[in-house]
């Protein structure tokens, strides 16, 4: 019989405990990271144009995260014969990154921080936010860093360069992202229906790299033909806004848009991405809890993490073979 770890020690069910995410271990010290996967929370939304309250979506997202913390020594899915995310990837959560109300340049710079302090450690960064805008800091950290191209999972292009003085506001990160000499390009999908991007950011995304893909054309391509948009060899940086899947499944978020994608279009996506590509980085974005009194989106978010992640390691160990 295979030895799982629940032989001796603490049966630790997912309802007790701290919420780490995934109930992984806590390491608030980020001058001594050593681990494979840091886990920081940037629980920031004043870029938000709507609905708050993406605020408590790192809170919300690790608390449902540890509905898949049973098993100790890794996943099996039964579909890939695969063990994803075995004991000997080392995942740790980091906690939060300072957030000062109503400064958002002091907070991003604060979530600047964590990102570099992951990315000095030699570890996978996975950022649950907050709203969109701290992508802005997450792909400033890369400086440095080499070349990376952005695949972004969205209802919205979020391509405003400025709109009443604002350029760090949700709408605004990819426009922010394009204009780093490192970022080679964008492969944007999902964008839908009515955007908070004016047509002449459509064209301003285009011209500076942007290949915009939307969930009807996404799904004619299929998931390989969306992955041909992205340069073969490219060093990917992954950020996926909840409102890219349909509100039926995920409501808990601040500007949702109907029309978008079920959960196997974008974890099929997401699959292949860690097979043919590197991924340096990841942010999910834009969960609010408060609006989805069920639990399902921050649960829908964490299941997309956690499975992501067990991608991304599985592919790297194959890649070593």
């Amino acid at each position: 019989m295979a030895n799982h770890g629940y032989e001796g020690g603490r049966l630790d069910l997912p309802f007790v405990g701290i919420s780490t995410f995934g109930k992984r271990p806590y390491q608030p010290d980020w001058a001594a990271l050593d681990a494979d996967v840091a886990i920081l929370g940037a629980p920031f939304d004043a870029g938000t144009q709507w609905r708050a309250g993406a605020r408590f979506g790192p809170r919300g997202v690790r608390e449902a995260s540890t509905l898949f913390s049973f098993g100790h020594a890794g996943a099996y899915d039964h579909e890939d014969d695969a063990v994803y995310l075995p004991g000997d990837v080392n995942i740790v959560d980091i906690g939060d990154a300072d957030i000062v109300h109503t400064d958002t340049e002091q907070s991003h710079a604060n979530i600047e921080a964590g990102v570099r302090a992951i990315l000095d450690a030699g570890a996978l960064p996975v950022v649950i936010g907050g709203d969109h805008s701290i992508n802005i800091p997450c792909i400033r950290a890369f400086d440095g860093q080499g070349d990376i191209h952005i695949l972004q999972i969205d209802a919205h292009l979020d391509f405003v360069d400025e709109r009443h003085g604002v350029r760090h506001g949700h709408g605004n990160p990819m426009r922010r992202a394009a204009e780093q000499d490192y970022v080679t390009g964008l492969t944007q999908v999902g964008i839908r229906n009515v955007s908070s991007t004016a047509r002449e950011g459509y064209d301003d995304a285009r011209a500076m790299g942007s290949d915009i893909i939307s969930v009807r054309q996404a799904r004619k391509m299929g998931t390989l033909g969306v992955l041909a948009h992205v340069p073969e060899g490219a060093r990917l940086y992954v950020t996926v806004d909840i409102d890219a899947f349909c509100p039926s499944i995920a409501p808990g978020t601040g500007t949702p848009s109907h029309g978008g994608f079920l959960y196997y279009e974008v974890l099929e996506l997401l699959q292949a991405a860690a097979k043919r590509h590197e991924i340096v980085g990841i942010d999910l974005v834009e969960v609010a809890p408060d609006y989805d009194p069920t639990g399902s989106t921050s649960i829908l978010a964490a299941q997309v993490l956690l499975n992501f992640l067990g991608f991304i390691f599985h592919a790297r160990g194959a890649r070593d073979i």
